[in-house]
């Protein structure tokens, strides 16, 4: 490689001098290969030509004629080893953030906890005993409830996914306090923005993580890509209970309600026959 790159500077010298000096004999600046130099040139002649007095004393200017820069492998080197940094330090930074916001939660006191999960739109009552019986038979009553940024209508026996409640534990009885709307099937109650008599009754069934979602981002040209995913934790709640509203005493099940009955073809048919006149 060394004598490869001494035999490629004597000839870009060969070429410099050819158009600096058009008065020296064009026989020693003959056009030669890539990695072969002319036989004329011989040592003492090398040292003669480089050393005469009839060049020019200027200073010598070293020109580049290939097409790629050397410094091109280097610089994408140096770009590769930065996109590894900056992906190292995002990664880096996003568990720093989630240690901080642990930390945040250890250190709030009780208090503090039920201000946050009262504004997001809940309360923890206490978690749930097997001698409670807390499900109970559907019931034709819906309610508007406001969890976090999320609305969602519930009735009796529904299951909701919100986004992750902090502070509540598996198998803990909530009541949810943002209650916008009630309705039945004789009155409806909207709010203003609130009901503040209204109350929804539920319990956390399980912390769970939504779908996957992937994020990629591009900047053409730049030679950045970026793909990351994404799973939204989820909190599932069981509504148990809707408080606020005049339900319905005796509702009708479907199995007593009795149906009307339909007359048949034959029944009309025979109907038509003991009303027409008998010939004499």
């Amino acid at each position: 490689m060394a004598n490869r790159r001494c035999i490629q500077n004597l000839n870009r010298h060969f070429q410099f001098l050819r158009t600096r000096t058009p008065h020296l004999n064009p026989q020693f600046l003959a056009p030669t290969s890539k990695f072969t130099l002319h036989p004329a040139f011989t040592p003492k002649s090398l040292h003669r030509l480089f050393n005469s007095n009839d060049i020019n004393a200027q200073s010598v200017v070293f020109r580049h004629f290939c097409s790629k820069n050397r410094n091109d492998d280097t610089d994408e080197e140096e770009e590769d080893e930065d996109d590894d940094d900056d992906y190292e330090s995002e990664g880096q930074d996003i568990e720093s953030a989630d240690d901080e916001r642990e930390n945040e939660t250890a250190a709030l006191s009780p208090e503090d906890k039920e201000k946050e999960a009262a504004e997001i739109g809940y309360k923890v009552i206490s978690p749930l005993q097997k001698s409670d019986r807390v499900f109970k038979p559907y019931e034709p009553v819906f309610a508007v409830v406001q969890i976090g940024s999320h609305q969602f209508k519930v009735s009796n026996g529904d299951c909701i996914y919100a986004e992750k409640l902090k502070y509540c534990n598996v198998n803990d009885k909530l009541i949810l306090n943002k209650v916008l709307m009630l309705g039945s099937k004789t009155q409806t109650i909207i709010g203003r923005p609130i009901l503040p008599d209204a109350a929804v009754h539920a319990v956390v069934e399980e912390h769970a993580l939504d779908a996957k979602v992937i994020i990629f981002k591009k900047k053409r040209r730049k030679n950045y890509r970026r793909t990351k995913g994404h799973r939204q934790e989820l909190t599932k709640l069981r509504i148990t209970d809707i408080s606020g509203i005049e339900k319905p005493e005796n509702m009708p099940s479907l199995k007593t309600e009795k149906k009307e009955k339909i007359p048949s073809l034959k029944t009309e048919k025979k109907e038509k026959q003991e009303k027409m006149p008998v010939a004499a």
